[in-house]
């Protein structure tokens, strides 16, 4: 075998999409088993106003695996022949799980609060506007919470730094806001028409469809707040996570 066909292996175009599918599945399997006890309560709960609290706490597990989805897949590998999807996912999870917790939990906090009110919305006696508010104020959290979980899974920053970045970038990349909002709608539509298992199936694609819509902010943050941008603008200290 000569070293054009050893250089070549792995490389081509069909090689490069066998190596996401491959990603994507791996990463896929290991969305569900981190997930799996919340999951099977979600699938168990009614549909009931009274449930969204227990809902949200099944919803937990999901933060830490979407955010190490969100490292591997940022990390994957073009190459067939040097995959390791399932040590990124790990690595990334060991990482970034208190990082993620520190805000997921406040967000998922707000969105139960917001659900709730939702549920209960018609015996509240309130003006019918107050729907539409609650809806801009459901969306622009759901908004925060997704630049909030990419900035977290890639990048080394204080929670209080994320907040601040993340609230930053809904108006200063709003094309980003406008692809994760409609992201939001799909995974709503999702939810509504199946049920939440179906969601969690699609967690990987839904991860990489966020990550690329994510592109432009993580340039800005990797050009402004990071080593990389620091050494020409003098900024903030921190940097990407480690891939080591």
């Amino acid at each position: 075998m000569t070293e054009t066909t050893i250089r070549r292996f792995g490389q081509g175009p069909l090689s490069r999409v066998s190596a996401l599918v491959y990603t994507l599945l791996t990463v896929e399997f290991l969305i569900v088993a981190t997930t799996l006890p919340g999951l099977a309560g979600l699938v168990l709960l009614d549909r009931d106003a009274a449930n969204v609290p227990l809902a949200a706490a099944c919803a937990l597990p999901a933060g830490p695996a979407l955010s190490a989805a969100l490292y591997a897949l940022h990390r994957r590998r073009l190459d067939l022949a040097d995959l390791h999807p399932a040590s990124a996912f790990w690595r990334g999870y060991r990482m970034n799980i208190g990082g993620v917790l520190k805000l997921y939990v406040p967000w998922l906090a707000g969105l139960t609060v917001l659900g709730t009110t939702f549920a209960n919305f018609g015996a509240a006696g309130v003006p019918g506007w107050w729907a539409v508010l609650l809806a801009v104020v459901a969306l622009a959290t759901a908004l925060w919470g997704a630049n909030a979980l990419v900035i977290t899974s890639l990048f080394a920053f204080r929670a209080r730094d994320v907040a601040r970045l993340a609230v930053y970038f809904l108006f200063s990349t709003p094309r980003v806001a406008l692809g994760n909002a409609c992201l939001a709608v799909v995974a709503a539509g999702v939810t509504l028409v199946a049920t939440e298992a179906a969601l969690t199936l699609l967690g990987s694609v839904f991860a990489a469809a966020l990550l690329l819509n994510s592109r432009p902010l993580i340039a800005e943050v990797t050009e402004k707040f990071t080593v990389q941008g620091a050494t020409a603008q003098g900024d903030s200290p921190e940097g990407p996570r480690d891939d080591s």
